[in-house]
């Protein structure tokens, strides 16, 4: 279908990102696959300067956009005339590792301490220009608020925040909502939801998730789902196994798959 749409995952350091990104672009696929759509392709942009998503899809990569644009930098300083924009749109597909259903792209680390504007400019200009090309682009975005108050994740379909039980990751789901509206970055919809709560035992399980509930009502947020804290990912992660491969039963794709549905991408199984 190629129908460009995005999907940005944002919160707190820690509070899960990447995982639900993970697992986002595993139900994206399953669901299309579902509809017999077998040339379904997602991109996965990996912006966190962490750069945990490689693992968590089961892929690895040689080279991110951070390379690239240290190489073509170093070339500017020999050929002033070099033009530096041209350049790196014709080697942006030299370092997107392909999969069978979806492809990696991996941003890499700042320039240098606490910098990241370079890397967010050439980010925006991917969302402009590879978007289309593929059915879903699932970011997995830097931890905190940069990627907002920069405007790099503009023209945004979808932008899921992830908070957890803990007061920093509410306050900081607070402020992406007034930043995406204070600035007006394009977010269509904002969908927040609460990672990692126990789900056993039963009655501990609702304790904590009325809690986070009600902490985020205090500050005027609305989790739409929970997802629960899930045993197998830590076991994945220690194992070394990608959390893309979790079993279907696994409460966190089950949680997943029931955000989808909430967003009318899911539902067709």
């Amino acid at each position: 279908m190629r129908g460009g749409r995005v999907i940005a995952v944002a919160g707190k350091g820690g509070t899960g990102k990447t995982v639900i990104s993970a697992l986002l672009i595993r139900e994206l696929i399953e669901e299309e696959r579902a509809r017999d759509n077998e040339d379904i392709c997602v991109l996965a942009v990996d912006a966190d300067a962490d750069s945990n998503l490689p693992d968590a899809l089961g892929m690895s990569y040689e080279r991110s956009v951070g390379d690239i644009r240290e190489e073509l930098l170093a070339a500017k300083q020999r050929d002033p005339m070099l033009d530096v924009r041209v350049e790196f749109e014709g080697k942006i597909g030299e370092i997107i590792e392909e999969g069978e259903y979806f492809d990696l792209l991996v941003m890499g680390r700042p320039e240098g301490p606490g910098c990241y504007c370079p890397v967010n400019h050439i980010l925006r200009m991917i969302i402009d220009t590879l978007a289309k090309n593929y059915d879903y682009t699932v970011i997995d975005c830097e931890a905190g608020l940069e990627h907002l108050s920069r405007r790099t994740t503009r023209d945004v379909d979808l932008m899921i925040v992830v908070l957890d039980a803990t007061m920093k990751s509410i306050k900081t789901a607070v402020r992406l909502k007034e930043i995406a509206g204070e600035i007006e970055v394009g977010v269509r919809r904002m969908l927040t939801v609460a990672n990692k709560i126990p789900s056993t035992p039963a009655v501990a399980a609702v304790a904590a998730e009325e809690r986070v509930r009600e902490e985020a009502s205090r500050y005027g947020l609305e989790i739409e789902e929970v997802i629960p804290f899930d045993p197998l990912i830590e076991e994945y992660d220690l194992s070394g196994k990608p959390v893309i491969d979790l079993p279907e039963s696994a409460p966190s794709v089950l949680a997943v798959k029931r955000l989808l549905g909430q967003v009318g991408l899911a539902g067709g199984r």
